[in-house]
């Protein structure tokens, strides 16, 4: 009986997913063009992203230009300045479309291009996703959340639960200061703009004992963001902290 009704159910859902693309057939999250199902990027717009393939610096995430093949490579920073976090993942550069997909997701209220981006990360930080508890958004400081009304992080982190069954802990992580535009500052700019900026609340100190934490936010730059928030999160108590973003700001590729 409950196998009957599951079975009419699943073929419900189908049908009416058929319908309604027939009315509002499915289309490109980037450019409106035609595409074969929902949330997915036309092949025009896909092959104008620039993923990140190995090899890259197995810290940063950063790819680098040759790959030499010998053993994991890090990165001069990663050698001289080794971050907070262990590693860092992204899906693309951003760039192009990539970085018209954030813009209108941030700053153009494209709500519905969360689940397109969470998909692709997901696909991306496989290896991270098998190894974390749980996953954090890089919270936004109260003000800009009102303003914003939404959070680009914690959507994405949604996405990728619904995807992973992995726990989404929002509350585990605050921004209790109200930083400025990290647009246009150097790289120590950055890190002096955001000390202090995160925190973990008492009464979320318990639910990071012990635990491996996936930070999830939209675009790494300097990494200072994440560095800070993994700072605050160890600090808590988390065993390791990893990052998997779905754009990476970066110049050219690096040389081993």
């Amino acid at each position: 009986m409950v196998a009957a009704v599951r079975f009419l159910t699943t073929g419900l859902r189908v049908a009416w997913s058929a319908a309604l693309g027939l009315v509002y057939p499915p289309t490109c999250p980037a450019c409106g063009g035609a595409t074969a199902e929902p949330h997915a990027l036309c092949p025009a717009c896909w092959s104008d992203l620039r993923f990140i393939e190995r090899p890259y610096c197995q810290r940063y995430g950063t790819p680098f230009s040759v790959d030499h093949g010998v053993g994991p490579l890090l990165s001069p920073r990663a050698l001289a300045d080794p971050p907070a976090f262990g590693r860092a993942r992204a899906v693309v550069l951003y760039d192009g479309i990539a970085r018209d997909l954030v813009h209108r997701l941030k700053y153009g209220d494209r709500l519905d291009l969360a689940p397109t981006l969470a998909r692709m990360m997901t696909g991306a930080g496989g290896e991270l996703l098998r190894e974390a508890d749980c996953l954090v958004p890089v919270p936004l400081h109260r003000w800009r959340l009102w303003r914003r009304r939404f959070n680009q992080a914690a959507l994405l982190a949604q996405g990728i639960s619904a995807l992973t069954g992995l726990p989404t802990e929002p509350q585990t992580l605050a921004r209790v200061k109200a930083t400025r535009s990290q647009v246009g500052l150097t790289r120590a700019a950055r890190a002096r703009n955001l000390q202090g900026a995160f925190r973990v609340p008492e009464a979320a100190r318990p639910k990071l004992q012990g635990r491996r934490v996936l930070l999830i936010d939209d675009v790494a730059t300097t990494g200072a963001t994440a560095n800070a928030a993994a700072r605050a999160l160890l600090r808590a108590g988390a065993a390791r902290v990893d990052v998997l973003t779905f754009a990476l700001v970066a110049g050219e590729a690096l040389s081993p």
